[in-house]
């Protein structure tokens, strides 16, 4: 049974990126402007670099889509990079090279062990691909995914908890909707922002942490059977994907080593209705590496960008001298932008999930078989 996949390809001053994304079902209407207020998101937020100001990111679906309606097919979405008009020479795909090679490596980016390994010269050939700018596509895709789970009733949301070390209230689940850094506690938030102000001020990067929610999931996606089909796996590997995203926990995650046994579980109840409910969520929605039926809580870190204006020690690998690390166009903080990111590679995994499940030619078997299966387990 195929199960839903994407691919993404591009570099990040390139002409065009693209994404394929395969296994959704025959018959799901989309809404392309969805799609495109997520990735107008993921451009926004205090802290952004430059980049954002030059670039209106905007998805055309080429392949897989007819008349709003998919066709079951690879569905093939691009988003143009208006900068390439100013790096038409220096990433051209044929021609005499143009434009000075990058030389100095990037602690904490891909630059060093990425020329070693794929044996360049040029980090550029390394950078371009490693960059953030290649989420877009994952975005974009992700957005298709969330439609997708939405016609089954599945929701997902994200907020920022962490910048910098400013926490914001977690209790806070709702309210400052026009936020700018997909913070709901306000007044944190504008600690937040002082704190990237100050970093940018000194010409250094923030991190931070964010949580993503999916309701409203079915029961039993992902399985136990082999370490490979759980899903709390696949979720934190989808999570871990993320450019800058070094660690990720599920529900109480690392809260758990402070927490006995009494207090660390969930206990079950049933209601008047004769149904199984719980009245915490310590697990995050998953247990024994399978949907459980409550909230999926997701939550990453992500480190600082290690592209800063007061650059680091490093070295060159053309001349094998001390040097400062080079400096791109880049973002103070992206942890917002980031929360985005992780909203859709959540939704690509629990949509593989899905179809894995319930299979995937058509929207209308599949939504068949998911309502003959819940009216099953109930």
């Amino acid at each position: 049974m195929a199960q839903l996949r994407f691919l993404s390809a591009g570099e990040s001053h390139g002409p065009v990126l693209t994404a394929i994304l395969e296994g959704v079902p025959a018959g799901l209407r989309l809404d392309l402007e969805k799609i495109n207020r997520d990735l107008a998101r993921r451009q926004q937020g205090y802290g952004r670099g430059g980049r954002m100001k030059i670039e209106t990111d905007k998805a055309e679906i080429v392949s897989g889509v007819r008349f709003g309606e998919t066709l079951g097919g690879p569905i093939t979405i691009q988003v143009r990079n208006a900068d390439f008009a100013n790096w038409t020479d220096r990433m051209a795909a044929f021609g005499a090279p143009a434009g000075e090679k990058v030389t100095a490596a990037r602690p904490g980016h891909a630059d060093l062990t990425g020329v070693r390994k794929y044996d360049r010269e040029d980090i550029r050939d390394i950078l371009e691909r490693s960059s953030a700018r290649e989420t877009t596509m994952r975005v974009a895709a992700g957005g298709v995914a969330k439609q997708f789970l939405a016609a089954l009733g599945v929701e997902i949301s994200s907020r920022v908890l962490n910048i910098g070390g400013v926490a914001a209230d977690a209790e806070k689940r709702s309210g400052n909707e026009a936020s700018e850094l997909n913070c709901r506690d306000a007044e944190a938030e504008e600690r937040m922002k002082e704190k990237i102000r100050g970093a940018k001020e000194a010409g250094d990067t923030l991190g931070g942490v964010f949580e993503v929610v999916a309701t409203g999931a079915p029961v039993g996606l992902g399985s136990h059977i082999q370490w490979d089909r759980r899903l709390d796996a696949q979720l934190a590997g989808a999570m871990m994907s993320i450019q800058a995203i070094k660690g990720v926990e599920i529900g109480e995650g690392f809260g758990y080593a402070t927490l006995p046994g009494s207090l660390a579980h969930d206990e079950m109840f049933y209601d008047e209705a004769g149904r199984v409910v719980r009245k915490t969520n310590h697990a995050g929605g998953l247990e024994g590496g399978m949907t459980n039926g409550e909230p999926i809580v997701v939550r990453a870190v992500m480190k600082p960008i290690p592209t800063l204006m007061q650059p680091l020690h490093s070295v060159d690998i053309a001349t094998k001298e001390a040097v400062l690390a080079s400096k791109e166009r880049s973002d103070v903080c992206a942890v917002s932008a980031a929360s985005v990111v992780g909203e859709a590679m959540t939704a690509l995994a629990l949509a593989a999930a899905v179809t894995e499940k319930f299979g995937g030619d058509s929207m209308r078997d599949l939504l068949d078989a998911v309502r003959a299966y819940r009216e099953r387990i109930q």
